[in-house]
């Protein structure tokens, strides 16, 4: 958007799928923010419907105000946003998803509520949350690790629907490496974070794009692209175990020395012994192992993600 006035806010939306509801939820935008210079980034997340198509021509109908990204193929959301970030150039920037549950309505409270307080990002807060028993149960877990791995208030919610800052964003899109997680990034920048209750529409049309193994994946990257507690945990379990089979050594010896002489000691404990231990065992090389999978993957220049081609007033960059 080179010489064009900077917008007050950019509006970044991941799209998968969302073919049937992307159009609504631009508009509806476009009509919230038509009295001020608004930026909407929307970045096609390798989408299996015609999601490109619909986006392209979104991008032609208002290129003053749509940048259109194409990735070359699905990265997972966070990428995504990541793309859409770094494609930005409000003052202000705002998250939300494709599927009309995120209301645009309630983005102009949440920017208040931004600048009133000076914050670098408002979440916003479900007042009642339309998503599936096993959404939310997938993001209950996720939010009882974010209280243990980034210390995050536990009566915060990390919310896909956010307003940032400039500054935050600015720090945010510093980050190169492949397995981003925004939140743990946000907490890495800034302790300046709030909410606001907001409403949560009901899914009219398509299906929710997050699967269980995606919410698994969203989950290992906090756990262990953002701490190095789980390598504390395995010396501390080492440890413990350590003191467990010691412990269970000497209660051996007293037992067959001075309670039940008689008693055998032979092969079935040996087996359970070994089980166990090798059991800790793995789960240890396992943590260590994901860490140094994951240095691997990002020095061998794994991707964050990869732009096929970009649609930005009016012209198509390949």
């Amino acid at each position: 958007m080179s010489g064009s006035p900077v917008p007050d806010v950019s509006v970044v939306i991941p799209v998968y799928n969302g073919s049937t509801s992307i159009v609504s939820v631009v508009e509806r935008v476009l009509s919230v923010f038509a009295d001020t210079v608004v930026q909407i980034v929307l970045v096609n997340d390798g989408s299996t419907d015609n999601s490109e198509q619909v986006c392209e021509s979104l991008a032609a109908a208002h290129p003053k105000q749509i940048v259109f990204v194409q990735l070359a193929r699905n990265f997972g959301e966070h990428n995504a946003v990541m793309c859409g970030l770094h494609h930005t150039t409000g003052r202000n920037v705002a998250v939300m998803d494709d599927d009309a549950q995120n209301p645009p309505e309630e983005l102009p409270a949440m920017l208040r509520h931004l600048a009133d307080h000076r914050l670098d990002v408002v979440y916003g807060r479900y007042v009642e949350r339309k998503h599936s028993w096993w959404r939310r149960a997938g993001s209950y877990l996720n939010d009882r690790m974010a209280i243990i791995m980034l210390r995050k208030p536990a009566d915060l919610y990390l919310s896909s629907f956010k307003v940032m800052s400039r500054f935050l964003v600015d720090r945010i899109t510093e980050y190169r490496g492949p397995f981003p997680y925004i939140d743990g990034l946000i907490f890495r920048a800034t302790s300046r974070i709030d909410q606001i209750d907001v409403r949560h529409d009901q899914r009219h049309t398509g299906a929710s794009g997050y699967t269980f193994r995606k919410l698994v994946s969203l989950w290992l990257n906090m756990f262990l692209g953002f701490s190095i507690l789980p390598l504390r945990l395995s010396v501390l379990l080492g440890f413990f175990v350590s003191a467990l089979s010691l412990i269970g050594l000497i209660a051996v010896v007293i037992d067959k020395l001075w309670i039940n002489p008689t008693v055998t000691v032979g092969i079935p404990t040996i087996l359970i012994a070994l089980t166990f231990f090798s059991g800790v065992q793995l789960i240890v090389l396992g943590t260590i192992g994901e860490y140094v999978g994951r240095v691997f993957l990002s020095l061998s220049g794994k991707p964050l993600y990869v732009t096929r081609y970009v649609c930005s007033e009016g012209a198509r960059d390949e």
